[in-house]
């Protein structure tokens, strides 16, 4: 038998007599690597084998770890290429990533003033390819452009004429992308604002989404993230650099209003309160006008406190209808006549202060502290008109782009007001004319403008519609005479005469989705609706019970 000139790496160690060959049996049997690599050492005494193996297989086990660690970058962008949470190449593209941080800069960034346009592009755009933090914050940024506001891609067709995509799909992409790609590294720790952002943009994707489970989980999040980062005391924002400081403060309040408006549509609690300063018009004058109008967002949602939300989630019942009248009172003078905005912030503005006016009337009669005799107008059972009224007007006054930017979220906001009023009309004598413009052509409008709104044709009008076939089949008279506003894009309007001698003749409004089918709304399931009062889509239709409404309340309205 020919004798072995060199023993593997492993038998040398474990002091037994290696066969020579690559593999050696004895690294066989014991599962190890079979190498030649080490410099002869003197021999030494025997030791424990089992010990030595656990060692040896040890040490093998921690250098492919770090052999699969140093594979998995590559050296172009620093980023792991070959692990699960690794970014996806090519999908970021810079022509994308222009387009969306362009399309947030120029119509989303004065509702959302939470971004420094150069110091995004230098920390975090150029660094994508270095940092999954900022790989994250674009790649969110990004899904919640396509998703929201309903940015259009640019595309090339067959023929090579450009053409316009929808970029919904791609945002549901970059979406799961920015999920995963999280995953990757340790976010909680981190002591940017990064993530908080990131979290917010996420919730806003899954939010217009009709995920509000998702979306909910990553807004609290958020409002967790920015806890751990102090930027709920006032001290925090006395040091460092004060751009960054100035974009934080904005960002808190950002989450301080979303958890509100968030906190009334699905009952939820609050977790952000009114503890640091607000921002200031002077802290940078170019952005004079988006500030301003973001201060008048903050103020409308400001006396939405843990009170209100409490009594609105009935946790409390400490409510008094002297309470609500100055409630109701603060929100019909918050916004001046004149709004220092954008149009699109106007939009959201003059939106969400009739919708919480509503939300208002909606605990007044839930208390039942409604009464027809009394002298607050905003205390008696019509007042949803005089909100419909005023919805009506100012959204007759606003663009579709500036409504379609804040997504369904406003959508959402003006089928409120609209199930609101379809309840009150089916309830309360309203005593006009056919000559009057009132209740039936402020609903109108609002069916109207939900069918040609981006998202609300598909959710919103069919519940809309369906609400108003159950509600309106017990009142006599035709259904919904259609207001003269600008033409739905999508619909049809027919004439219909009412058989008086009025000069006025009903027009009824037909929505694209019944154009082409049957006219009997009934095709429209009503468990749709009910369904989505459960979840907390729309208010619930109002229901007089004893408690509600005195006795002489409940006979007039008979």
């Amino acid at each position: 038998m020919s004798s072995v000139r060199r023993a593997c790496d492993a038998c040398h160690r474990r002091k037994v007599r290696c066969d020579g060959k690559m593999p050696c049996r004895h690294c066989t049997q014991a599962s190890l690597i079979c190498t030649f690599d080490a410099i002869p050492k003197k021999k030494g005494p025997r030791g424990n084998q089992a010990r030595v193996i656990s060692e040896i297989r040890d040490a093998q086990q921690r250098a492919n770890l770090a052999l699969k660690l140093r594979d998995s970058y590559d050296g172009s962008d620093g980023l792991s290429t070959r692990s699960a949470w690794a970014p996806t190449p090519g999908l970021l593209s810079r022509e994308l990533v222009d387009a969306c941080t362009n399309f947030f800069f120029d119509h989303m960034y004065p509702t959302m003033p939470i971004l420094h346009r150069e110091r995004f592009y230098q920390t975090h755009v150029r660094n994508m390819g270095f940092s999954l933090e900022s790989y994250c914050l674009v790649c969110a940024l990004c899904a919640f452009m396509m998703i929201q506001p309903g940015m259009i891609l640019p595309g090339v067709g067959t023929s090579g004429a450009e053409v316009i995509q929808d970029g919904t799909p791609m945002g549901r992409t970059l979406l799961e992308e920015a999920l995963r790609v999280r995953k990757g590294y340790d976010y909680v720790e981190s002591l940017s604002a990064a993530p908080v952002i990131t979290s917010f943009f996420l919730f806003g994707s899954h939010f217009c989404l009709d995920k509000h489970k998702v979306a909910w989980f990553h807004l609290r999040e958020a409002t967790t993230l920015a806890q751990i980062l102090d930027m709920h005391v006032e001290d925090t924002y006395h040091t460092g650099d004060m751009v960054e400081c100035i974009r934080r403060r904005r960002l808190y309040w950002l989450l301080f209003v979303t958890e509100r408006a968030y906190a009334l549509q699905k009952h939820h609690p609050l977790t952000l309160f009114d503890s640091i300063a607000m921002p200031t018009i002077d802290e940078d004058p170019s952005e004079r006008l988006a500030v301003s109008g973001f201060i008048y967002l903050v103020n409308l949602f400001r006396p939405f406190d843990q009170v209100f939300v409490g009594l609105w989630n009935k946790t409390r019942q400490d409510c008094s209808t002297a309470w609500l009248g100055r409630l109701q009172g603060q929100l019909a003078n918050a916004l001046p006549t004149h709004l220092e905005s954008t149009e699109s912030q106007a939009a959201d503005l003059r939106t969400s202060q009739q919708w919480l006016r509503n939300m208002v009337w909606t605990l007044s009669i839930t208390n039942g502290y409604l009464s027809t005799s009394s002298a607050d107008t905003s205390m008696t059972f019509k007042f949803p008109v005089e909100i419909a009224r005023d919805l009506v007007t100012v959204t007759g006054e606003l663009s579709k782009q500036s409504m379609e930017v804040h997504g369904i979220g406003l959508i959402e906001k003006l089928f409120d007001v609209a199930c609101t009023l379809t309840d009150v009309m089916a309830c309360v004598p309203m005593g006009s004319t056919s000559l009057e413009i009132g209740p039936h052509d402020y609903l109108n409008h609002f069916l109207t403008l939900i069918s040609t709104l981006r998202g609300g044709q598909a959710r919103y009008l069919p519940l809309l519609l369906t609400k108003v076939n159950d509600v309106m089949s017990t009142m006599a008279g035709p259904i919904i005479p259609l207001l003269s506003f600008d033409e739905p894009q999508d619909g049809r309007v027919e004439e219909q005469s009412d058989g008086s001698n009025s000069s006025r003749s009903s027009r009824l409004f037909v929505p694209p989705s019944l154009s082409t089918a049957s006219s009997d709304m009934s095709m429209y399931s009503t468990s749709s609706f009910n369904d989505s009062v459960s979840t907390g889509l729309g208010p619930s239709p109002l229901v007089f019970e004893d408690g509600f409404m005195s006795g002489e309340e409940l006979e007039y309205l008979r």
